[in-house]
């Protein structure tokens, strides 16, 4: 009885180059976000993921450090918000989902 090694090494190769190819990778994307000011006062803010991935519709919300909603925001169609400057302190929370937030306090916001 002849064993068919050289053809079953070929068939296996073959089945596991196959599957590789089949399987797409992951890649990570985390988000990314940055405000700074316009003028005396106004704020804008960018936010977007690492992969260059724009963020339209995304929300991000002003709040007081006593955790009080200032200005609930979506990202518009360039993934911006520009917003009046509250008077009170305030950070900035960009939330695109369980995993994917980026908090801007105000002293990060750069002039």
């Amino acid at each position: 009885m002849k064993t068919f090694f050289p053809i079953r090494s070929a068939l296996c190769a073959g089945v596991f180059l196959i599957s590789t190819l089949a399987i797409t990778p992951a890649w990570a994307h985390n988000p990314v976000a940055s405000c700074q000011a316009v003028g005396e006062d106004k704020v804008r803010c960018k936010g977007g993921f690492s992969d260059g991935s724009a963020a339209p519709g995304v929300t991000l919300d002003v709040i007081s450090y006593d955790e009080k909603v200032l200005l609930p925001g979506k990202l518009a169609q360039d993934s911006t918000l520009e917003f009046k400057k509250p008077e009170q302190e305030f950070y900035i929370l960009f939330d695109a989902g369980p995993g994917h937030v980026v908090e801007i306090d105000q002293s990060e916001i750069t002039p």
